[in-house]
């Protein structure tokens, strides 16, 4: 490589780089001023993350990540594994109940730990390395992932309503998913702002769509058609693990309410516009859920919503008649921007986890002229995209969910540890300690029931895939192996991508 290309990067880091014999050698940064470059006492300039998130942007986040596909085709599966429209309501209400439970919680522990990363750095302060190192790696290659595919088939399997094709071919919808993964991915590394700004803009969007829904609703019900709230708990099913399985689904659709605490360090005022965002956006969300829902059911049988491919689609043909093209297209911007708040969010893991040591340093580089965590959303990304290739929805669904609520549990657990451990820190919000005892214990079940009622292969999968990540742990982290050739690797990252380190740095 050209040398004169390191020259550009070392006035942000002091980096290393190989000399004329291909030794490292420690170069001091150049001085940014007039002062003599051989002082080599000047300070490195340092690159990191904008503040650039305030409430608004913060609580569209939240609303957008939430609101993606899971509103689109989690109601099937919650009917279906209820057995009843009242308990499918009532699960729905519950599971916002329970994310708005473990919105609290991680308001308060978000202002403990002012830090970006979300359960990774609170898992890591409360209970060790290995508990965090076993997050980032489910998280990296599982849990974020996986729930970026799953609504980027989506997006794609909606995107396919708009060509006939002959029967329906899996390529097609594949491409398109892979296609705005990889879209999003240009958009969160080119700018941070520009991410928010598509965040607010599909938030919106997507708001309206689903009002024109719930208004449709509103008539058809003042129209009289209310037959499938009559006798609505009827066929309930009786099954623990039915029911576990059924609230995985609706919390599926909940799913994003904890994102803003992936980016606490990008926070505006982080002790207020984290915990009014967090409740603002889970209870918007709710309530949206509830109505959206029981406009479904205005518009047709439960026995039609459970044989509907697309509900929204449905929905559209039977209320909006001409009109209903506008349904596909607001499932596109819907899941499109719940795409992009979760790929906002879970580059954010890696790029702490990276940080912390827990996941190669390059992947918590910054880029020194954007100021966005570009390799470790591209990392994000690229799992992604093999995240789609196997395209079962729902075993991915099933697989996310346990995964997720097994570290939910243990995160709001950290929150009562840290009210033994860390009694003198100033909380500007502190929850009653009933809240995040309830959200554990329903987090247990969530993770135990499906495995004691009625075991499923999956799981274990899950378990074991979680366990196995200490087969990387201990030679990578804790002996700290090193693989020949990946300093080179790493400059090489450096050179190519404009990235350098970004410690960490405390608000004053």
């Amino acid at each position: 490589m050209d040398n004169s290309a390191f020259q550009d990067l070392d006035k942000y880091n002091g980096s290393t780089r190989p000399n004329e014999n291909g030794s490292r050698k420690r170069h001091p940064p150049e001085s940014m001023g007039s002062q003599d470059s051989s002082d080599v006492s000047i300070a490195p300039e340092r690159v990191r993350m904008k503040k650039t998130v305030g409430l608004i942007s913060g609580t569209s986040l939240i609303v957008g990540t939430i609101i993606g596909s899971g509103i689109f085709i989690s109601p099937k599966s919650v009917l279906d594994r209820t057995g009843s429209v009242g308990l499918s309501l009532v699960v729905w209400v519950s599971s916002g109940f329970l994310a708005l439970l473990g919105s609290l919680s991680y308001a308060e522990l978000g202002t403990v730990i002012r830090k970006s990363g979300g359960e990774y750095v609170y898992i890591k302060e409360a209970m060790g390395e290995i508990p965090a190192f076993l997050f980032a790696w489910s998280s990296v290659i599982v849990v974020r992932t996986s729930s970026m595919a799953i609504i980027c088939l989506t997006f794609g399997k909606y995107m396919a309503t708009f060509f006939p094709y002959c029967g329906s071919p899996i390529i097609p919808v594949k491409i398109v998913s892979a296609l705005a993964i990889v879209s999003l991915g240009v958009i969160n590394s080119y700018s941070t702002t520009l991410a928010g700004r598509t965040q607010v803009l599909f938030t919106i969007v997507k708001l309206l769509s689903l009002t024109v829904i719930v208004i449709g609703g509103i008539v058809k019900l003042s129209q009289g058609n209310i037959s499938q709230f009559q006798n609505s708990f009827e066929g309930t099913t009786a099954s623990p693990s039915s029911i576990a399985l059924a609230f995985y689904n609706a919390l599926w659709a909940y799913d994003g309410w904890n994102n803003l605490n992936y980016v606490t360090e990008e926070l505006k005022d982080p002790a207020k516009n984290l915990p009014r965002a967090n409740v603002l956006g889970v209870m918007i969300t709710t309530i949206i859920y509830l109505l959206v829902n029981i406009s479904y059911l205005t518009a047709m049988t439960s026995t039609e919503l459970l044989d509907s491919p697309a509900v929204a689609v449905t929905w559209g043909d039977r209320v909006l008649g001409a009109a209903a093209v506008l349904m596909p297209l607001s499932v596109l911007f819907s899941t499109f921007g719940a795409a992009n708040g979760t790929l906002f969010g879970g580059g954010r893991v890696v790029y702490v986890a990276g940080r912390e040591g827990h996941l190669p340093e390059m992947l918590s580089y910054v880029h020194c002229k954007y100021y966005t965590p570009f390799p470790s959303i591209i990392f994000t990304i690229a799992i992604a995209l093999i995240m789609i290739i196997p395209g079962d929805v729902g075993s991915l669904v099933d697989f996310f969910s346990f995964s997720a609520w097994l570290f939910y549990g243990l995160t709001v657990t950290c929150l009562i540890i840290f009210r033994f451990t860390k009694k003198d820190v100033e909380r500007p919000i502190k929850v009653p300690i009933v809240v995040p005892v309830l959200f554990v214990l329903i987090s247990i079940y969530l993770v135990i029931g499906p495995i004691i009622d009625n075991p499923q292969i999956e799981l274990l999968y899950a378990f074991l895939f979680i366990i196995g990540g200490l087969l990387f742990y201990f030679p990578f982290v804790y002996f700290k192996l090193k693989i020949k050739g990946f300093e080179w690797l790493t400059t090489s990252v450096q050179l190519l991508c404009e990235v350098v380190p970004s410690p960490y740095e405390p608000d004053n």
